[in-house]
């Protein structure tokens, strides 16, 4: 196996993407994740930034080229703009990415890209103010969409909404259509995602996401072929449009086919699948630049337990409490 290609499953997958958590903390309480607000669950602390710095240092000689950091909400880190310039200290990582619901964003945005960011995610699960209240216990949806506005007019690379598609949301469309009609902004519909701790709001929310496929269909909205290891998002385009719209349906056949990234919790655990019950410690090898060989050698011995795909199908989510404590 060649250098850059050094993770590799035994299906072939190939791997150049980490999503790192950063926190497990968050600020919202989303009705599809932490309804209750945020638990402290264990009393450990978050990886310190010469732990991330020494996990970055075997990442980039396995192949790594893009990292993603979440939590959690990744803002509550008030060291992010050094993580962030410590992975920009490695130029084999061409995109540094932030998924964020963006509530303080704009305090330190411009800090953020002078630091190295590239892309960044936001979080946005309803345009009406009651209803994004309701489901995220924050009433900041005003600050967050003039943040994405001044994302936009920003150097970013790219700016994205992320919506976790609802019974609610759908009813929305038009909405959302309205707010990618004129702005080179991506809106990825996520279909809702079962969790230990979100199983009744599941079963009263939950919409398939060929239902939002269909409707615009109907609406002449056309499947575009996204480029080579996009990630899962099945993307649709229109030309009245300048954004484009994306599907990531985790309930679809063959979702995991082409799985490009792995996931490290806040805590240094490496955890191969997002709904698996599999995560492997490996903090212990973060402490010193010494043991650099040994993680890699550890990260691409592990990939032999990755599976092929998950069992949502089946009703079977692993041991994913709720998305803040791996970083969904």
């Amino acid at each position: 196996m060649s250098e850059a290609h050094l993770l590799q499953d035994i299906f072939t997958r190939r791997f150049h993407y980490v999503r790192l958590s950063i926190t497990d903390k968050c600020n919202f309480r989303c009705q599809y994740c932490l309804p209750n607000g945020y638990e402290c669950k264990s009393p450990q602390k978050s990886l310190s930034l010469s732990e991330i710095n020494h996990l970055l240092a075997a990442l980039v000689e396995l192949g790594i080229q893009k990292i993603r950091l979440t939590g959690g909400e990744p803002l509550l880190r008030k060291d992010l703009v050094a993580i962030i310039k410590t992975i920009k200290q490695y130029p084999q990582i061409n995109s540094i990415a932030l998924t964020t619901n963006a509530y303080k964003l704009h305090h330190i945005l411009d800090e953020c890209i002078d630091a190295g960011l590239t892309h960044l995610n936001i979080s946005v699960d309803s345009l009406d103010e009651d209803n994004f209240a309701d489901i995220t216990g924050s009433n900041k949806l005003k600050t967050i969409l003039n943040t994405i506005d001044y994302a936009l007019d920003s150097p970013l690379q790219q700016v994205k909404i992320n919506t976790v598609l609802l019974k609610n949301t759908f009813a929305e469309l038009g909405q959302f259509l309205s707010l990618i009609k004129k702005q080179p902004l991506d809106i990825r519909f996520i279909e809702l995602m079962e969790t230990g701790d979100n199983q009744p709001f599941f079963q009263e929310n939950y919409l398939a996401a060929h239902i939002l496929q269909d409707e615009l269909l109907a609406q002449n909205w056309q499947a575009v072929i996204a480029p080579e290891n996009s990630g899962p998002a099945k993307m649709f385009a229109h030309p009245e449009y300048n954004g484009k719209i994306g599907i990531i349906a985790p309930y679809s056949k063959d979702f995991c086919t082409n799985c490009n990234r792995l996931r490290f919790t806040h805590l240094g655990a490496l955890r191969l699948c997002l709904f698996g019950d599999d995560s492997f410690s490996l903090r212990h090898l973060m402490q010193d630049a010494t043991q650099k060989e040994d993680l890699k050698n550890a990260i691409i011995n592990l990939l032999v337990n990755k599976p092929k795909q998950h069992l949502l199908s089946k009703n079977i989510h692993g041991d994913v409490i709720n998305f803040s404590q791996i970083g969904g």
